[in-house]
């Protein structure tokens, strides 16, 4: 069978359809997944290292552009549209699966127009423009959160959970045997902000050391910044002296999962997703300008059910991100109970589950 995989823009897109066209090659010998996305998007550098081909539209972003660039965006679509048409045609898949993001419209219609299976995935709790405006066009609905399923109609709509990747999921649900060996007696924390980093994070880190002086000894830090701040947070930390290890970004995240009693993000939907299979205690800090304020319905949700602490951005400071850790620190209990209530949002076999509906809705 042969799927395509439309969306990006962002690793909150990309990643999920990502372990989507992982579980999708393993289901059946044979099977394909092209993926469909921009020049522009992350797509177009995480997936040139290979594992799994990307043809790419001239879509545009709508959202948060300016009148005329709403305007560019509108004229452009029928472009877009028909770029998706011929290369829908020449893969001749059975199944288009949007992940959101601007180069999921443009696919899905051209699906739709070719009378192809459809569906779609939305990862966040409140539904992004794009699958608002595809849910009419799809034939099958994935959300990740029960909360969801009211934006969408029922008798289409499948609670699936967020989609993991490979190897972050099985690294984080290995058997914890050498656990204990693997992290030391130190209390480790990891922070980071996402690919790219999130500056503000960053500050309030380097703010954070004094408070977090008494349990120093007893402290690892692991430290992804982004490009532009790993030279003063690596040198903030060695002034300090605390044992820190500071990357620009680190390629294997499934370990520093692993290693970490406590981590310090942002609450992007694939972030959550895999704190949630991990069973890993978080304080989160929402990202105030996400689209629809995503990050901080994702964060509400979790903080009131006692599956995570939160931090407002606008709350931040070196004392409230280190009066939180000091405070988890000396409670275990706490910090243990809040890695069980994240663990029941998990769901590790999420891409399989979208699979086994893909092959339901291609096969009638």
């Amino acid at each position: 069978m042969r799927c395509v995989i439309a969306g990006g823009g962002t690793g909150g897109h990309l990643f999920p359809g990502i372990a989507v066209a992982e579980a999708f090659v393993e289901r059946e010998k044979g099977n394909e997944v092209l993926f469909i996305g921009t020049e522009r998007g992350i797509e177009a550098r995480v997936l040139a290292g290979g594992g799994f081909p990307l043809k790419t539209i001239r879509a545009m972003p709508i959202q948060g552009r300016s009148f005329v660039g709403k305007m560019k965006a509108f004229w452009n679509l029928p472009k877009a549209v028909s770029e998706a048409v011929s290369i829908l045609r020449g893969f001749d898949p059975q199944v288009v699966l949007g992940v959101g993001g601007y180069a999921s419209g443009p696919a899905l219609v051209a699906a739709f127009l070719l009378g192809t299976k459809r569906a779609i995935h939305e990862q966040n709790v409140i539904p992004g423009m794009t699958n608002r405006a595809l849910k009419r066009l799809s034939q099958r609905v994935f959300v990740s959160f029960e909360e969801t399923k009211r934006y969408f109609p029922e008798k289409k709509t499948v609670v699936t959970g967020n989609p993991v990747r490979q190897e972050i999921a099985a690294r984080l649900l290995e058997r914890n045997v050498n656990l204990k060996k693997e992290r030391g007696d130190r209390f480790t924390l990891l922070i980071f902000g996402g690919s790219a980093g999130a500056h503000r994070i960053n500050e309030a880190m380097i703010e954070a050391l004094d408070p977090l002086q008494e349990i120093k000894v007893s402290l690892r830090i692991i430290h992804q910044t982004g490009r532009e701040d790993a030279d003063l947070v690596s040198r903030r930390y060695q002034e300090k002296g605390f044992d820190a290890l500071v990357r620009p970004f680190f390629e294997d995240m499934a370990t520093n999962y692993r290693l970490a009693d406590l981590v310090i993000c942002r609450a992007g939907a694939s972030t959550i997703a895999e704190l949630a299979v991990g069973g890993r205690p978080a304080i989160l800090i929402p990202y105030p300008y996400a689209a629809h304020g995503h990050q901080l319905i994702n964060a509400q949700k979790l903080s009131e059910s006692g599956a995570a602490r939160m931090i407002r951005e606008e709350e931040l400071s070196g004392t409230t991100l280190g009066q939180s850790v000091l405070h988890l620190y000396g409670h275990p209990e706490e910090l243990r109970a809040i890695g069980e209530a994240i663990q029941k949002v998990g769901r590790p076999r999420a891409a399989q589950e979208i699979v086994d509906q893909c092959y339901a809705l291609v096969k009638g």
